[in-house]
């Protein structure tokens, strides 16, 4: 992508939402795209609306209504807050509003109350949309692709190859409804029922014979049940550890699950007794009202489909919406297989942080694109003689992305001295696949001097170094740094954000509070504070750059002025 095309699209609303009406919750997703081929999420919301409660009665309840309502009225004021236009807005519902009596009713009403349009997804679309979000997720797109998608009211199982699906089935299955139903008493009478039941029901399918004709090469997983599964996997649920202990924190997470690791993990959720019930309930938090049910299914897919590993992809169905939305937005169309190397970021982040800790990471990551951005396209209108230092190419944007989405994952080991420890996961973790030695190493190092004591370029770290490499550095390093200053501050809104440049210097305008969202490390500057932090990062820019920036902050008089530099 050049240049010209990257600016002509970031001058557009690249943000874009898809809204999962489900049958075990309501999600939102907003996400910052950018042409040919990548998307970073910026906020995941999710709604405890269940749907699947009704399934019994196969009508949405007056009281179901009421919650989903309310919910998507929520989702709606964040959207308009976003401002994200409603074309680029999708709001999708599964199974539950697909088997309703009164879907059409209840349609409506969402219509009336919030003016959002809803798609009843066949179970086909729903499978081609979560094959499409594992695409954006793992790095499968010339595989032969079983994914597999265990929902609360079905489950949808695709295969497919380079982004185009071959065959797909939606099998009434589902984690929620199956809870619900009477497979009898006792605990072993009812994990014996559940699993006949669903061998019945895959057989009577003709599910084993399809999947066997067409074959594949890799199973993938793609839903939160999947993911709940994996992530016991991952803290040792399966061996009687509940996560907590200290020494699981250092396993790099293969995001995959064996048939073994699987069978140890079901086998614990189906042994009956007050105490593994209250470490279930500890451990799977409100899904573990369905995640035996859940388990059992899964299990059961691996015995009758002969899977003996499944990777397991951090995004599904919302990311596979989006990722079908921007299809049809760019017009040289979006490549599902674009910066595939770029997957290994949004893995490790997924498996480290939190939904919330994601979403400051992206907001800071989009800080810097905008004064990257704006840096460039100085230099590229040769702005009253703008020279910086060094050219500047995506390939730098991607390492200034990468750091910024990375610079607090240190703080898995507490907060004091976090950044060095962030330095040392990305360094010795063999996490950032598809990227070279100087590379990882470069974005380790972004990490390490985010914050506290600038580079110092006659260190050990930067031998390998030569000058221009450390021009380049000294450029990156003052982005992320002047971008996690203003994204600590916590008033930023990045959408609101100009830069650009005068024979005074350059100037960075910013736009209206929105507030960030901070994470744990993080603490939101007072005005002092923040106007101390801010000169000194001014002081470094002024460094790199040989010319002043001055930073325009709205109701924070006390800081800077339009004419007045910080």
């Amino acid at each position: 992508m050049s240049k010209g095309q990257r600016e002509s699209f970031a001058m557009a609303n690249n943000l874009f939402a898809a809204i999962d009406m489900g049958t075990n919750a309501f999600k939102l997703l907003i996400v910052q795209a950018y042409s040919p081929g990548k998307f970073l999420p910026i906020l995941n919301v999710k709604e405890p609306v269940v749907l699947g409660r009704d399934s019994a009665s196969s009508a949405i309840s007056a009281s179901s209504q009421h919650h989903s309502l309310k919910a998507l009225i929520e989702f709606n004021e964040i959207l308009e807050t976003y401002r994200i236009p409603s074309l680029h807005t999708r709001c999708v519902a599964t199974s539950a509003v697909r088997e309703a009596r009164n879907k059409a009713q209840f349609i409506d009403s969402v219509a009336e109350a919030t003016g959002l349009e809803v798609e009843v997804l066949s179970g086909e679309q729903e499978g081609r949309y979560s094959y499409l979000g594992a695409l954006q997720f793992l790095p499968v797109f010339d595989k032969c692709v079983l994914n597999v998608d265990i929902g609360g009211g079905s489950s949808e199982l695709a295969i497919g190859s380079r982004g185009k699906v071959d065959y797909c089935l939606s099998l009434k299955l589902g984690h929620v409804t199956m809870a619900q139903q009477d497979f009898g008493d006792e605990e072993a009478e009812r994990v014996f029922n559940m699993r006949e039941y669903v061998r019945k029901v895959v057989k009577e399918s003709g599910l084993v014979e399809k999947v066997k004709n067409f074959g594949f090469e890799v199973a993938v997983g793609s839903s939160g049940t999947i993911r709940a599964i994996e992530r016991a996997v991952h803290k040792g649920y399966g061996l009687g550890f509940d996560g907590n202990e200290a020494v699981l924190r250092e396993c790099k997470r293969d995001w995959r699950i064996t048939r073994k690791e699987l069978k140890s993990v079901v086998k614990r959720l189906c042994n009956g007794g007050e105490g593994e019930k209250v470490s279930r309930e500890r451990f799977f938090k409100k899904r573990s009202e369905s995640i035996v049910a859940g388990g059992i299914l899964i299990e059961e897919m691996f015995d009758l489909l002969g899977i003996e590993y499944m990777l397991v992809s951090g995004y599904g169905l919302r990311e596979g919406v989006i990722a079908d939305t921007l299809t049809k937005v760019f017009d040289d169309g979006y490549d599902l297989n674009a910066n595939a190397r770029f997957r290994s970021i949004l893995q490790l982040t997924t498996g480290i942080y939190s939904k919330n800790m994601i979403t400051s990471a992206a907001e800071c990551a989009s800080i810097a694109r905008v004064i990257f951005e704006g840096l460039e396209k100085c230099k590229e209108l040769d702005n009253d003689g703008v020279k910086l230092a060094v050219p500047l190419d995506d390939k730098d944007l991607e390492y200034i992305e990468a750091a910024c989405l990375l610079h607090n994952i240190g703080l898995i080991d507490g907060k004091k001295g976090y950044h060095k420890q962030s330095y040392h996961i990305i360094m010795n973790g063999n996490h950032l696949q598809g990227y070279s030695a100087e590379e990882v190493k470069l974005i380790a190092l972004l990490t390490r001097h985010h914050r506290k004591k600038l580079p110092k370029f006659g260190h050990a770290s930067f031998n390998e170094f030569g000058d221009e490499a450390k021009q380049k550095f000294g450029v990156l390093c003052a982005i992320i740094r002047l971008s996690v200053v203003l994204h600590q501050n916590g008033y930023i809104s990045y959408k609101d954000m100009s830069f650009s440049h005068s024979h005074d210097g350059f100037k960075l305008v910013l736009g209206e509070a929105r507030g960030q969202t901070l994470l744990p490390g993080d603490e939101q500057c007072t005005a002092d504070k923040f106007e101390k932090e801010l000169r000194h990062e001014l002081e470094y820019f002024k460094k790199v750059f040989k010319q002043e920036l001055f930073v325009q902050i709205p109701s924070f008089s006390s800081t800077n002025h339009e004419n007045e530099s910080c």
